[in-house]
């Protein structure tokens, strides 16, 4: 990330932004982890119709329509694949100079790096016995 907060996206997926949403992207923070999601626009619709859908009377609902829609920012990738974050959101992250962005099928995370390698370490590490949902019990990869 350069000093006026702005990241390049990498090259591979500069085009396909540019096919599926003209490079517009929505970036929000994720409610669990120190760390920014960017959305293609035409997903974000999606998600936002969705979390917008939902119930408000719940407090853990209405918390995540505060968060993710009260921090849901629209960003334009520039030709040279560049875009530029805002102070808010960058702080949130905690990022740094140094940047990871993590596909995530129809999404991406952006994580500090140095908070990336700790988070994964202690991933990889966990043997918690926290029970694995069904669903992802019969995924076979």
């Amino acid at each position: 990330m350069d000093a006026k907060g702005r990241i390049v996206l990498p090259a591979r997926y500069r085009e396909r932004l540019v096919e599926i949403c003209s490079s517009q992207i929505v970036v929000t923070i994720d409610t669990d982890q120190p760390c920014l999601l960017l959305y293609p626009l035409n997903e974000w619709e999606l998600i936002e119709e969705k979390i917008e859908a939902l119930p408000s009377f719940n407090p853990m609902t209405r918390r995540i329509q505060r968060l993710l829609i009260g921090h849901a920012t629209d960003v334009e990738v520039d030709t040279n694949g560049r875009m530029l974050l805002s102070n808010p959101l960058r702080e949130y992250a905690q990022l740094g100079k140094k940047v990871v962005l993590i596909g995530q099928g129809k999404k991406f995370e952006l994580w500090d790096e140095a908070m990336w390698s700790q988070r994964m370490e202690e991933w990889l590490t966990d043997s918690s016995d926290a029970e694995m949902p069904e669903a992802l019990a019969e995924l076979t990869l």
